[in-house]
């Protein structure tokens, strides 16, 4: 690691890099300084007491705001300010929505020129040139197959409207009510998306139920469902697809449709395997049923590519896509086949659907990526800082995997001191990476944890972070690992309950 990324005595994560302002290479600017975040700064507010007022107020369903008890006043690429004055670097992005970081230059400007026009924010569906704009830069990035005669569909804000739209499109264009979905998915929090995604728990609680949804494993390799690992486990998974789907005698209805993520990330960052993908393509093609790319959170460069299907040069029949292409403001499109383009109008609607800010931001996000080739920076950067955490492993037996693609990267944390299984993992430990968020927050870097046992440290920095900017997360994550660990191991040895 480079020492002169922080203090040597500074454990407190008040210090952050400096990497160079805003240029034209496509690199944002972290300086956090009076000049970039506010010349003239009013005092600050009482942090504690907006923290306790929310803690009274608002709903029990609030979560990064539990774990993440910060009150940001300023941001800037990388870097939060908050109301104490501390600084982090910034690994959640919005749950991956912030491609650009926080308040790039570029999407300012882009808001700005809307506003400065005296254009309408408020349209439904009408056509404007931001939109019509939007739509260039978004079907410049597409498939060529998608992007030759494809449709858009402009949905509410959200990723799982999107989702839903997605589900009724599919449904619509064959007439059929099923659909395939894998464990370990997370499409969203509205009753369909949760019909087809894993989490039991919420779907019981919510009585949202699975409808007509015919689960199957996805293949992962430190903790396959089929005991066997590697790529048999990845054929054993799309045999069983395959069997099942062609079982005269199985039980299951041709299916409408079959939604999938490039990568898992609430599930655990678990990229799909590139052939166990084209398999899935190959099986939904042949039995016409539709195959939904879930890109809300892969989509815009995150994993190296622009899309998460193009890793494994597949071309979904519909792609669900949200966070990035809003540019920070809310924005959710389906992107799907004219050939299933069977609605009727007002077969799907939303009153935001028209978000002009969004559509401008989204734009100058779009084209920036491309201009730049994130994607491209992404995919080396995340495959360094990747390999950094791997290299961490054989010293750190708190980690058990590091797994991800891209700029999104996924850190398995595990009991060190337990025995493995037969197929070498061992058992995962959720209090140690609750404990790992919480010191990491106490070094300045904000990250946030998931998979099925919420043991996994997420990784989702913005596609313009600096290798000054990976060398400090890489420090602070590795100091925060080994601190938790630490103390873990004091506790456990007390005989307390860690």
């Amino acid at each position: 690691m480079t020492a002169a990324l922080t203090r040597p005595d500074d454990r407190s994560g008040t210090e952050v890099p400096a990497p160079k302002e805003p240029t034209t290479d496509g690199f944002a600017a972290d300086a956090v300084t009076e000049a970039t975040i506010g010349r003239q700064r009013s005092p600050e507010p009482d942090a504690q007491a907006i923290l306790r007022r929310q803690a009274a107020r608002e709903s029990s369903a609030r979560t990064y705001a539990r774990s993440l008890p910060i009150v940001p006043v300023r941001a800037r690429g990388m870097t939060v300010e908050g109301a104490d004055g501390r600084r982090y670097l910034d690994c959640l992005s919005g749950a991956g929505t912030l491609a650009l970081g926080h308040n790039h230059p570029v999407v300012l400007a882009a808001i700005r020129g809307v506003l400065d026009t005296g254009a309408p924010l408020h349209v439904l569906d009408l056509a404007t040139p931001v939109k019509d704009r939007f739509v260039e830069e978004l079907f410049a990035t597409l498939p060529p197959e998608l992007a030759r005669d494809g449709r858009i569909q402009f949905c509410g804000p959200a990723g799982t409207d999107a989702v839903e739209a997605a589900l009724k499109l599919v449904r619509t264009a064959t007439g059929r009510r099923g659909v395939v979905a894998f464990t370990g998915a997370y499409h969203g929090m509205t009753a369909g998306a949760l019909a087809v995604s894993g989490d039991t728990a919420i779907r019981d609680a919510t009585g949202a139920g699975s409808g007509d949804t015919i689960r199957l494993p996805f293949p992962q390799g430190y903790r396959c469902p089929f005991g066997i690992g590697g790529v048999r486990g990845e054929r054993a998974a799309a045999y069983q697809a395959r069997s099942l789907l062609e079982d005269p005698g199985g039980g299951v209805p041709a299916p409408a449709g079959m939604i999938v993520e490039p990568v898992q990330g609430e599930g655990g960052v678990l990229p799909a395997p590139d052939e166990w993908l084209r398999e899935m393509r190959r099986i939904t093609t042949e039995r016409g049923i539709a195959l939904i790319a879930d890109e809300v959170q892969t989509g815009l460069g995150r994993t190296g590519a622009m899309w998460g299907v193009d890793h494994a040069g597949v071309v979904p029949d519909v792609m669900v896509v949200s966070k990035a292409i809003g540019g920070s403001l809310p924005l959710a499109v389906v992107v799907y086949r004219a050939e299933l383009d069977r609605w009727w109008p007002g077969a799907h609607a939303g009153t935001f659907r028209g978000n002009q800010l969004a559509m401008a931001a989204g734009a100058a996000t779009i084209a920036h990526v491309r201009e730049h080739r994130l994607d491209e920076h992404a995919g080396r950067l995340g495959a360094r800082v990747s390999g950094a955490l791997r290299d961490l492993m054989a010293a750190q037996p708190a980690i058990g995997e590091v797994r991800g693609r891209g700029l999104m990267i996924g850190v398995e944390i595990v009991e060190p001191d337990a025995g493995p299984d037969a197929l070498g993992a061992r058992p995962p430990a959720p209090r140690l990476a609750v404990a790992v968020r919480r010191e990491a927050l106490g070094r300045g870097l904000i990250i946030e944890l998931g998979g099925r046992h919420n043991s996994v440290v997420r990784l989702l920095p913005p596609l313009t972070m600096t290798d000054v900017q990976a060398d400090a997360v890489l420090e602070r994550l590795s100091d925060a690992i080994e601190a938790a660990r630490a103390a873990y191991g004091a506790r456990s040895a007390d005989g307390e309950s860690a």
